[in-house]
């Protein structure tokens, strides 16, 4: 499906840095409940996300991400997830992180 330049502009990409992660037993699946700073404009938000296979807590505070900030908030097990952390399936379907190098201002826009 081929959208439109306008189209893609409205999905509202940015770039954060993990600051806190737990566990979340109440998922159904194997989950984190991951909070990230994506700056002074947009502030910390949390979001649950099934990457337990190949990361653990400690290896993601700090880590430098890409989040997808507007779609709305989705209760998951009782947690408000407040936005999309984005990542590639590898090839057993676990998901892999997209993350920043260097290392950019929180918030930036992805163009």
């Amino acid at each position: 499906m081929i959208i439109s330049y306008e189209d893609f502009e409205k999905v509202d990409l940015r770039s954060g840095t993990i600051v806190k992660v737990e566990t979340f037993p109440r998922a159904k699946k194997p989950a984190y409940k991951v909070w990230v700073d994506f700056g002074p404009e947009i502030g910390i938000k949390q979001t649950s996300a099934q990457i337990t296979l190949h990361y653990t807590p400690e290896s993601l505070v700090g880590k430098q991400v890409v989040g997808c900030v507007n779609l709305g908030d989705k209760n998951i097990a009782g947690f408000t997830s407040e936005f999309l952390l984005v990542g590639f399936p590898d090839a057993t379907g676990a998901i892999c992180l997209v993350t920043i190098n260097p290392v950019v201002p929180n918030g930036g826009k992805l163009f």
